[in-house]
């Protein structure tokens, strides 16, 4: 069943689920008159804003009922084995797919990017939709999707509620999922999605304004809220702050270029992260009680479902665990109980009154860099270090992803510009490798992880995007000479083939290179190139567009990486802005005493934790002090992406941290419904599995300790976070 809510222009009052007219009037004056006598009625108390569709909503509410046999909320009707299995669901027709296909394949898609589904790997024994439910585990339930905004911008946020039949009223609770990455709305189906959903729990997601949000500039197409195509006027996930002409004349210098909503909105999104996950549970409670609100015998509807007897925890994995941690930072309401995240990507408040130090090794002072820092000089500085005799050969997947010939070239160009030295590409590589460990306090046990990222374009993509977004850049800005399209087999612009162009809304990860759009350096030497196959017009040899890479890294530190000068004119009002951009997204470390759980794997090689994770709970400690709930637990042997533990070379030697995430969870919910303490800070000892032939066991994957050695404690103590070897 599909049906829609009416939005706020068809508003003063409340739509209500039996659609009795007249009950929001009806409530008003009742509840005036219980005040006027003095007395208090907790739902006339708790009215506003959990009984009225809240202000924030744009347009009308969408509506879709799943019986959990054709369909459902979680798989998509693929069901547990659906979801393991490859090729994945097909378009009947590829150029016009429906709406409820291309969920289908987005929800497919987005399982499978963060949960790794090959045999062996704890699929289907330690986590999957099936474990601890009937079947293929699909749920049936209600889905309620909807834009909304924040005050200061009028950009789409897609938000949505899914109510499975299992939810409880008489025993509420609800999960936060905002989406990791840049993904969009499903993009923590398989994360907070499953655990709630599995748990009896609405689940409210957020795409933090971030998701495909797509803008093709030559054809004016963009994506409905469904992901459907349209290039009519109505209200899309994003276009481009442009008017016609301006349109035609940008396409004309620069054809077949995409506008995309995290880059080129303008807004920068991840400032209002945590209030997008706000909103997302004023959303859900308004769902809640236009679902199960109880009426009185004269037909009025009244509040039954609110915070004080819901269950709430906020969570996710990755920029949506950061978006929750801001939420619980943010939250004056009281919507909020718990915390259980994953990988959170925070960027705490710099506080160098503490230092972080791992077993007898060195003090690190400058940690809590911002993403942007670190991730330009991973963008500079890890192409060259792939060819580090330490990780060369030993790097899982690097010389499948970066051809050894343009590492050279990186190392080079990086020498002739005085950024490496040494004489041979070994030493270069060498010298590269070290500036990321020890300049800028990246761990060495990501070392073996970070050539794949590369290869797969993750600091690239970050820098560009996050640069574009921190500056509020429009996409006629093309930071650094970069902009996104569709390429052809040498790297040239192409126009994109439409059957793509169709699919984006299910493929797309919300970053490019994604799905067909690629990261094109208009400033190659020749023409503009896809970026990995650019040469530099510095260097005039294939080196990644090097002088692309450290136009970015010139932005974020706000000087000029080769001359050590200060930015000039323009460069430097975009530092500035880009500055300030950063400013707003840093996290305070005040998580009001909610109890909280953050779960990091150590070899974590996205987002480092000496500049996030570890330096959170310093800062928590400094600010909470002993009034703090935060519990912060370092898996070994665990990284960010669990997808590539499918993969040789990564499955020997690591453990699925989607586990531990979990169990975050389970630890979270004891503590708020049981008073179960959280076990202290520690690092957990995984044991890798050796060979991906050997399926994980019980022994490969110790519980977290509720009461761990001394030798395993993370603790604060003497202005040092300590960490155990």
């Amino acid at each position: 069943m599909r049906m829609a809510f009416p939005g706020p222009g068809l508003r003063p009052g409340l739509f209500v689920y039996n659609n009795k007219q007249g009950t929001i009037m009806k409530r008003i004056m009742l509840c005036a008159l219980i005040g006027a006598t003095g007395l208090t009625l907790s739902a006339c108390k708790d009215n506003p804003p959990f009984n009225e569709i809240p202000d924030f909503i744009q347009g009308d509410i969408s509506q879709t009922s799943y019986d959990g046999i054709t369909d459902d909320l979680l798989t998509a009707g693929l069901g547990a084995s659906g979801l393991a299995s490859a090729p994945g669901p097909a378009f009947a027709d590829p150029l016009n797919p429906t709406a409820a296909e291309l969920r289908r394949l987005a929800i497919y898609n987005n399982y499978r990017a963060l949960v790794d589904t090959a045999p062996g790997g704890g699929y289907g024994t330690f986590f999957g939709p099936q474990v601890s439910a009937s079947g293929e585990g699909l749920i049936a339930g209600d889905e309620f999707i909807a834009y909304m905004s924040v005050p200061g911008t009028d950009m789409p946020v897609t938000v949505m509620a899914q109510v499975p039949d299992s939810f409880d009223p008489d025993r509420p609770c609800m999960v936060t999922a905002p989406s990791s990455g840049s993904r969009g709305i499903y993009g923590a189906i398989g994360t907070a999605g499953e655990w709630g959903l599995k748990k009896g729990c609405a689940v409210v997601y957020t795409d933090k304004g971030t998701g495909t949000g797509s803008h093709n500039l030559a054809t004016n197409t963009a994506q409905r809220i469904d992901g459907t195509l349209t290039s009519d006027v109505e209200p899309v996930q994003f276009r481009a702050d442009l008017t016609d002409g301006q349109r035609a004349d940008f396409d004309s210098a620069w054809p077949d270029r995409f506008a995309w909503k995290h880059a080129h909105s303008r807004a920068n999104p991840e400032a209002d992260w945590g209030q997008h996950v706000l909103q997302s549970i004023e959303f859900g409670f308004y769902v809640l009680n236009e679902k199960f609100g109880r009426e009185l015998g004269n037909g009025e509807t009244l509040l039954t479902i609110k915070p004080k007897n819901t269950v709430v925890i906020a969570s996710s994995v990755s920029n949506g665990g950061g978006s929750s941690v801001r939420a619980a930072e943010q939250d004056t309401k009281g919507l909020i109980d718990g915390v259980a995240v994953s990988e959170p990507n925070v960027n705490p408040q710099v506080d160098r009154s503490f230092t972080i130090r791992q077993g007898e090794g060195p003090e690190i002072t400058e940690h809590s860099r911002s993403l942007l820092d670190y991730t330009t000089a991973l963008a500079v500085y890890q192409g060259c270090a792939n060819q580090a005799p330490a990780i060369r050969d030993d790097a899982p997947l690097n010389a499948t992803f970066n051809p050894p010939a343009i590492g050279e070239n990186i190392c080079n160009s990086l020498a002739n510009k005085g950024l490496v030295s040494g004489a041979t590409l070994d030493d270069r590589a060498t010298d590269a490798l070290r500036i990321l460990n020890e300049d800028f306090g990246i761990q060495p046990e990501q070392n073996l992880l970070a050539p794949v990222h590369f290869g797969l374009a993750v600091a690239q993509s970050i820098s560009m995007t996050y640069a574009n977004a921190y500056g509020r850049a429009g996409v006629e800005d093309r930071v650094c000479d970069l902009s996104l399209a569709a390429v052809d087999g040498a790297g040239a612009v192409a126009p994109i083939a439409p059957g793509v162009e169709a699919a984006l809304f299910s493929v797309s990860n919300g970053i490019p290179p994604s799905a067909g759009v690629n990261i094109v350096y208009d400033g190659a030497d020749g023409q503009p190139t896809n970026l990995p196959a650019s040469a530099s017009p510095s260097t005039n040899q294939l080196d990644y567009g090097l002088d692309a890479l450290l136009c970015l890294r010139s932005l974020a530190q706000g000087s000029d990486p080769v001359s050590g000068a200060d930015l000039q004119g323009s460069d430097a009002e975009l530092a500035t802005a880009i500055a300030e951009g950063i400013a707003e997204v840093r996290a305070s470390g005040d998580l009001q005493g909610k109890p909280t759980v953050f779960v990091t794997g150590r070899a974590d090689a996205i987002l480092p934790i000496n500049h996030t994770s570890r330096p959170y709970f310093g800062l928590n400690q400094r600010v909470e002090g002993k009034k703090s709930n935060l519990r912060y637990y370092e898996i070994l042997n665990a990284h960010h992406l669990d997808v590539l533990n499918g993969f040789p070379g990564v499955a020997d030697r690591y453990v699925p941290l989607h586990h531990y995430y979990f169990q975050a969870l389970d630890l979270v919910w004891a503590n708020l419904t049981e008073k179960q303490a959280l076990p202290p800070s520690q690092v957990v000892r995984t044991v890798p599995r050796g060979a991906i032939t050997t399926p994980l066991a019980e022994v490969n994957l110790p519980a977290i300790n509720p009461a761990p050695d001394a030798g395993d404690r993370i603790v604060f103590t003497d202005n040092q976070v300590r960490i155990p070897e």
